[in-house]
Parts: structure tokens; sequence; C-alpha cells
């Protein structure tokens, strides 16, 4: 641009002297973005002492620029204590009345804005920690981290007598990201827009925990096929909670979508039935208790799934 103006006392500036009025301004900034930098330091310094450090962030690669929130896992002792699976009564479990999943104001779980005062509010400001899409970005991450720590949980595992495999905790995550989502979109156009975060935070996970097993050579292709069996289950799962669908259309969608093995037969035998039905219940109950949740806690990622507690016989 510089390069066609016109001054108004002068011919057009030529390519050299525009190189030589772009160093001069280049040097007399360079004080500035050096005190701006270092106030950045200092601020990253101070509220890094702040924060816990039992914390998790999943960075995406198209929104890696901006801050997200760290969320605290929870750690139930009532969840911990799974090793003889006999003892559990699966014919009673997901039996009680729905409720709201959303986290109690007193909660430690929960996680808040973060609300900075001062120069550091002013610096996050110029790099848009506070715009709408950060805000989304870092209420996305607080979602997924409930979504893997219900689908991470060693109790899931036991209470079911499912195999931890890649591909079990692959179904566990698809199946409890369809609850999010699908809760999200009762919401119009702005749940939306938040669960395509959300998918976006998945993804780029998903695609670590591929590498992570030992997949390295094609990945591309099979993030593609992960992806087709994703949107595959989610279908499955939707189709199967329609007014108009058969009673046991969820139990099977659940049965091959999650319990089912390619070596295994094609109907839940005697022996794994209860489990597929209590998981069926379990389905059903949360889809319940997150229409319940409200949009200020769903939108926070201020909720919790229903622990997998075994009642007692």
């Amino acid at each position: 641009m510089l390069l066609n103006r016109r001054s108004s006392s002068g011919p057009p500036l030529n390519r050299r002297s525009s190189d030589i009025r772009y160093t001069f301004v280049a040097m007399a900034m360079m004080p500035r973005w050096s005190r701006t930098l270092a106030n950045i330091y200092r601020a990253g310094r101070q509220s890094k002492s702040d924060m816990p450090t039992d914390l998790f962030v999943f960075p995406c690669r198209r929104i890696s620029r901006i801050a997200a929130v760290e969320v605290p896992v929870a750690s139930d002792a009532s969840e911990k204590s799974y090793t003889a699976k006999s003892e559990i009564n699966l014919n009673k479990m997901f039996r009680s009345k729905p409720c709201s999943l959303a986290l109690p104001p007193e909660s430690p779980l929960r996680i808040e804005e973060p609300n900075y005062e001062g120069i550091r509010q002013f610096l996050l400001k110029l790099m848009l920690f506070y715009s709408k899409q950060s805000k989304s970005i870092r209420a996305a991450n607080v979602i997924y981290r409930r979504v893997v720590s219900q689908s991470d949980k060693p109790a899931i595992y036991d209470v079911f007598s499912l195999e931890k495999t890649f591909r079990t905790t692959f179904c566990l995550l698809v199946l409890h990201m369809w609850l999010c989502l699908r809760r999200l979109k009762a919401e119009g156009k702005e749940g939306v827009e938040l669960g395509q975060y959300v998918y976006e935070i998945y993804n780029h996970d998903l695609e670590m925990r591929t590498s992570k097993a030992g997949v390295n050579l094609l990945l591309s292709k099979w993030m593609r096929e992960l992806e087709k069996i994703f949107y595959g289950n989610i279908v499955a799962f939707d189709t199967a909670m329609l007014p108009e669908a058969k009673p046991d259309e969820l139990q099977k969608a659940i049965w091959k979508n999650v319990f089912f093995s390619e070596d295994g037969p094609s109907k839940p035998d005697p022996a794994a039935l209860p489990a597929v039905l209590a998981f069926t219940r379990y389905v059903r109950r949360e889809c319940t208790c997150l229409s319940l949740t409200d949009k200020e806690a769903m939108f926070s990622g201020n909720f919790m799934f229903t622990p997998l507690t075994n009642p007692k016989t």
C-alpha cells in the first residue's frame, strides 16, 4: 500500500525509501514490544502459581492459539472398589429417578471463567482471551473432559464386564460424546456451534490416542475409518431413541456398538444380557438426566455423569 501512496508534498514513494521507513518504524516499536512481552511473561508466571496441579487440557490444532480451561478430575473413592465383579448387582442399577446432572455451586469440581484484573486483564483482552470463540473453546474443553473422565474410569469397565481395549474405550467415548452432543443440539444453533468445538477437541484427542496405540503409518486412513464409525454409531443411537423405535432397538445398538466383538455372538448370550440391559438403562437415564440439566451447566461444562456406584444386595 505504501509503495503506491502519494504524499501531499511529494512524488510517490519508491521501494528503497519505503524499506528505510519500515526499518525505522520497526526499530522504534522494539522497546514497546519488549515491555509488552515482559509484562505477558510476568503475568503468565503469576497466574501459573495460582492454578491447581492436577489439571488437564486438550488443545486442538485449529484452536491451539486460544487459551483453554483445565479441568480437575473427580476422585470418588466409591468407584475404586470394583475388584469383585460377582458382587455387582446389575439388576438394581440405574433404576432411580432421573435428576439434573448439574454440579452444585459449592462443588469443588466446578470450573468458573477466570476473572483477571489490571494489566493481566488488559493483555488478555488484547489476545482475545475473552472473545466469544475463546470462551466457547474453554467450555468445550471442560465438556470433553467430563466425557473422558466417565469413559476412562475403571468402574465402567468393571461394572459392565468390558475389556479395556482401544476399541472399547473408543466406543465409550463415542457414546458419551453422543449424549453431550444430543443435549447441546437441543439448545439450537448456539448449542450446535459449541458441539462443533467439542467434536474438534475429541478428534484431536482421538488422533493422539490412535498414535499412542501404535498406529503411526496410514494414520489419516485410520482416522477416516474411525470417523465413519463415529457417525454410524451416532445415527444408530439417534434412531433407537426415536418415539417410533422398537423397545429393544437401543439394546441392540448398544450390543452391536459397545459389547460386540468380531469373534463373538451376534446377539447377547445369557451371561452378557444383564450387563447389556443395565447399560441400556444407564444410557436412557443419562439422556433424561441431561435433558433435566440446565443450559448454563451444559454450556459451562459444570455437570457430571452419574457415578457408577454399586447398590447393596
